[in-house]
């Protein structure tokens, strides 16, 4: 089998994996559910994706991740401060992962269940394209001196992905505006610090997100 028809087949099966995991439920939908949806042997299921129902899980979290960073990346770019690209941009990470089952189970680790091992390994993956994303606009605003100094990007968002987990396990019934609030009041200024502008001008396009698939 050539390399295209290997990514073609890959891809047919994560496409297949999305739509059981939509329609089943993560934790009930079984590798062979997965090849009846994608119209394929289990044989060829477990060639393509050798570590099983897992890889699958994480396959699929990863790919609609990129789509939602890429859309994320658009909107913050609009953002007059980083104060508001930070609270706007946790909003829509805790209203993302809500609605997402499977990025729930890497992200929330009381939505994990029986895949508590799995989750461990792949929240690193998870955090890592965080990263990749966020790296350019977090070293622009440091250069223009929007973000505190002595804090790296790995710690930071570290920091907000457990924000997230935190507002999602832990739901107050806080409306938006107070949300907005809490989010400006105590994390804000653990990034910005406590003498962040009001607003500044949109970084630049050159320090748009990678665009990677």
């Amino acid at each position: 089998m050539s390399p295209a028809t290997t990514d073609t087949t890959r891809e047919r099966i994560i496409d297949a994996a999305e739509e059981c995991f939509a329609r089943f439920g993560v934790a009930k939908t079984t590798v062979e559910d997965i090849a009846v949806a994608a119209k394929l042997s289990r044989a060829t299921v477990y060639r393509s994706v050798t570590g099983g129902r897992d890889e699958l899980i994480l396959a699929v979290v990863l790919r609609d991740l990129r789509r939602f960073l890429d859309r994320l990346a658009e909107r913050l770019r609009s953002e007059r401060s980083v104060s508001e690209a930070v609270v706007e941009g946790t909003l829509d990470a805790v209203a993302y992962v809500r609605e997402q089952p499977a990025a729930a189970a890497f992200l929330v680790p009381e939505a994990a269940g029986h895949m508590q091992a799995a989750v461990a390994k792949a929240a690193e993956h998870v955090l890592s394209v965080c990263c990749d994303y966020v790296r350019p606009h977090f070293e622009e605003a440091q250069r223009r001196r929007l973000l505190r100094a002595d804090i790296e990007v790995e710690g930071t968002v570290e920091f907000l992905f457990r924000m997230i987990t935190s507002l999602i396990v832990m739901d107050r019934d806080r409306d938006a505006a107070a949300l907005r609030r809490f989010l400006r009041t105590y994390v804000v200024p653990v990034i910005t610090g406590p003498g962040a502008p009001a607003a500044a001008p949109a970084a630049p396009a050159a320090s748009a997100a990678p665009r990677s698939r």
